[in-house]
């Protein structure tokens, strides 16, 4: 199955995007958007699956990555 997903980030302040996983995405889940990491925070089927492709929206936040130790 492959999941077509597209994100939408809370506030507007990135464009999301649009990706294919092979792995359906779940809440919690970490994803790389262009060079940003976001965090999956709700997760909706936008209809049923056809064939080998299911299409999901997903509403992601920003996550704050802690500096590394010095």
């Amino acid at each position: 199955m492959i999941y077509k997903v597209s994100y939408v980030v809370m506030g507007g302040e990135h464009p999301g995007g649009i990706m294919n996983h092979i792995k359906r995405p779940e809440i919690g889940d970490r994803v790389e958007i262009g060079k940003l990491t976001f965090e999956i925070i709700e997760i909706h089927e936008v209809m049923p699956p056809r064939g080998d492709f299911q299409f999901l929206h997903a509403t992601v936040k920003p996550v704050e990555l802690a500096e590394p130790k010095s």
